[in-house]
Parts: C-alpha cells; sequence; structure tokens
C-alpha cells in the first residue's frame, strides 16, 4: 500500500498533466462566512469546473497514463454523477470508449450531463440505489474486461484530485491555518492530505461527512474499512457505504481531524450559499462550509477568531427540482418546520379555533390533511406548522393543550415521516 509520500510524490507529474484540461478556478474570500465565523473564509470554487466539480481531475489524470491497449478496451466507472461526468469529460477529450454506472437515485441533471459531456463516446448504465450498487455492477464489467476507473480508491485518482490545493496554495500566496474537506470515499481528502502533510505539515485538516454517510468515521472506529448498514443518500456525492481501503490507509496515516454534519444543516448553507453568495452548490458542495463555526444550529467545528481557512467548494451540480426538499429539510433542522398529529373535535368552527388560539402571529399552516370517515366526537388531522421563531415551539405546545386538543408530533425519525419529504 502506498504511503503518504509516494501519494504526494505523484501530485506534480498530476498538475503537468491537468495543465490545460481543467479550468484554473478562482479561490474567493467569502464575506457572510467570514462575517459570521471571525476568520477570513477562503472558497476553492470547483463548482466552477467544467464538470462542475473536482472529480474531472481524478478522472483525468488517471485515464491519460493507460497504455494505447488500455484505452481501446474501454473504461468502465460507478457514479454518483459527479466522477462520471469527470470520466464522460476525459473519454471525449481522450477518445476513449467509456461506460459510467450510476444508482437510480442520481440526479436527472447529473445523467444527462454524463451523455452531453461524453459526446458519443459514453454509455450511461442504471443500477441500484446506492453508489455501492453502481460500484459492483463497475467492477462486474470489468472483470468482463473494461478497465476500471475508481472514483476514490486509486492513487491515480487522489493524485489528480489533489491538484487542486496545489493551485490554492499557489493562488492564495500564503499558507493558511486550516484546511477544510468535504468527505465521501475518501479521494480528494488522501490526496489533498499526502501533499499537506509533506509540504505544510503545520496545517490543521478538518474532513467533514454527511452524518447519514460517516464511512470514514466509521472506519478510523474500527481500526479498517466496514461497510455501513443504512445511508442517507441525500448528499448524493458523498454518500458512500464503505471508504475504500487505499483511501483509508491514507487518512490513517495522516490523522486528520473528522467531523459530522446533518443533512439538514447542510441544506441550509446550500440556501446560503445560493441567496447570499450566489453561488450553486449541490449537498456535497455545501458539505465542508457547513461545518464551520458560524453560529447556526447543529454541529459544527472549532475554529480559532482569526484563522485563515480555505473551504473546497466541491460540485455545483444541483438540479434545481431538488431545492423544495432543500428548503424542507433546512426548515426541519432549524426547528422551524414541525408536524403534528392533531385530535381535532368534529364539529364547526374546530379549525377556526386553532388557527385563532394556537397559531402564534407569525406561524403558518404549510400542510394540512384532514378525513372524516366515522361518527366519533374527535378525529385526527395531520398538520404541518412552520413557526416564525423556533423558540417558540413550547408555547405552541402549550397553546394546543390549553384549547382541549391532543397533539402528537411526528418525529423526524420516524418512518411515518418519509411519507412527508
Amino acid at each position: 500500500m502506498p504511503t503518504l509520500t509516494d501519494l504526494a510524490d505523484q501530485i506534480p507529474a498530476a498538475v503537468t498533466r491537468l495543465t490545460g484540461v481543467v479550468h484554473l478556478t478562482p479561490v474567493q474570500l467569502d464575506h457572510r462566512l467570514t462575517e459570521a465565523t471571525g476568520s477570513e473564509i477562503w472558497l476553492k470554487r470547483e463548482d466552477l469546473q467544467p464538470v462542475r466539480s473536482y472529480k474531472l481531475r481524478g478522472a483525468y489524470n488517471l485515464m491519460s497514463q493507460l497504455t494505447d491497449d488500455e484505452k481501446a478496451m474501454g473504461v468502465v466507472c460507478a457514479s454518483a454523477g459527479n466522477h462520471g461526468q469527470g470520466v464522460a469529460y476525459s473519454a471525449a477529450a481522450l477518445g476513449i470508449k467509456a461506460t459510467v454506472v450510476v444508482p437510480h437515485t442520481t440526479p436527472r441533471q447529473k445523467r444527462q450531463r454524463i451523455l452531453a459531456l461524453g459526446a458519443g463516446h459514453v454509455e450511461l448504465v442504471l443500477h441500484g440505489i446506492t453508489y455501492d450498487e453502481a460500484s459492483d455492477e463497475a467492477s462486474r464489467l470489468a472483470d468482463e474486461g473494461k478497465i476500471l476507473v475508481p472514483a476514490f480508491n486509486d492513487a491515480r485518482t487522489a493524485a489528480g484530485q489533489a491538484t487542486l490545493i496545489v493551485e490554492a496554495f499557489d493562488q492564495l500566496g500564503f499558507v493558511p491555518d486550516v484546511v477544510v474537506l468535504p468527505i465521501g470515499g475518501g479521494g480528494l481528502v488522501s490526496g489533498a492530505s499526502a501533499w499537506l502533510r509533506t509540504h505544510h505539515p503545520e496545517v490543521r485538516i478538518i474532513g467533514v461527512e454527511p452524518e447519514g454517510a460517516p464511512c470514514v468515521a466509521a472506519a478510523i472506529s474500527a481500526g479498517r474499512p466496514v461497510t455501513l448498514n443504512d445511508i442517507d443518500t441525500f448528499v448524493d456525492g458523498a454518500a458512500v457505504r464503505r471508504v475504500g481501503d487505499f483511501t483509508f490507509e491514507a487518512i490513517r496515516e495522516a490523522r486528520i481531524e473528522l467531523a459530522r454534519v446533518p443533512e439538514g444543516q447542510i441544506c441550509t448553507e446550500m440556501l446560503d450559499m445560493y441567496q447570499t453568495d450566489g453561488i450553486i452548490a449541490e449537498p456535497a458542495g455545501a458539505l465542508a462550509a457547513a461545518a464551520l463555526p458560524t453560529g447556526g444550529i447543529g454541529p459544527r467545528v472549532q475554529i480559532p477568531t482569526g484563522s485563515r481557512v480555505l473551504v473546497v467548494v466541491s460540485g455545483g451540480n444541483n438540479d434545481v427540482s431538488r431545492y423544495a426538499e432543500v428548503v424542507e429539510r433546512s426548515l426541519i433542522h432549524e426547528g422551524r418546520k414541525r408536524y403534528f398529529l392533531v385530535d381535532f373535535p368534529q364539529r364547526p368552527g374546530a379549525l377556526r379555533t386553532f388557527l385563532v388560539t394556537v397559531l402564534g402571529p407569525d406561524d403558518d399552516i404549510t400542510y394540512f390533511e384532514y378525513v372524516k370517515r366515522n361518527n366519533r366526537e374527535t378525529g385526527p388531522a395531520l398538520v404541518g406548522v412552520e413557526l416564525g421563531n423556533p423558540s417558540d415551539y413550547p408555547f405552541l405546545l402549550q397553546r394546543i393543550e390549553e384549547c382541549g386538543m391532543q397533539a402528537e408530533e411526528v418525529a423526524y425519525d420516524s418512518p411515518f415521516f418519509q411519507f412527508l419529504t
């Protein structure tokens, strides 16, 4: 298994291979995050790559090193969407036939972009509902004679992805105190950590995972890669059941810090990026920034005030049709959105009483479903309430009780809740 030094040694050649292929994406001071954290927050905008993510770097670095015979065999990869776009772009640029296997949960926007970027060089295959199931199918196709292009579990992929850190440091003109990176399968963080530990060992490295798919944290805890039984696939670009063997060893050797943030917290950051910064980030693209100590609700990393921090915005392939779910998850995470089963008296004016007596002046009904099926004195209604102020929640419960109605909150982790989101 290559050491961090071995991996770091491959990165300069990767920089040369990618010159003129990838865009020199900007590093920008983010005023919103700087003000919120009391530190300088610099964003490396990999959402502005031709494929709108950094995955092009790893795919091209690997594919450009294939022999002519290997190129003639064609390549295959598994992807949640972004790596597939990188492979598709590289296949068109290098004249290689590629098969891209994606799970059925991959957003339509990403699937369409894979085919468009491939320019006739790509066959798209849908298989399974998670990245790992798609990966199993890609491995099967590789066994039949195609060359596998791993999304993360390969030194060539990791070295290519790490070139964004080399670029960013050159652009900054100084060495930041902290680098914050998103983690899925670990390709970017392993390559970036190898370069940083070799050239700037004093830099603090923080890797951020989504709460619903913490495969690296699970592996570190177990001392080896383990397969997670259940994952939340919402952060599709980082929803991986099992970290790669190669990337795990590199991450463990680098001894980076790990953080974990809830999907709702990521959604809040996505919306802030869009509404304030004008950045269209996908969930994985906002993952690293969502962990910054901005004072919001949810777990945050601790960064001393006045630090200079580099944060990678890893991708911007977000399907506009997903924004309704993004808003919903954000509101629920912040405690602004609540769902209740309310036992309403079956008499005229009961709903009016609820609206007038229970709701606060800034609260609103966002969902209401009630069907009268019997002659009992009361009947349940499913009610969604958006609070003007999350701290008013205890008073809302008190007012429900005072008006004589019984209400049971539908918990976020309840199976029933899945019908609402």
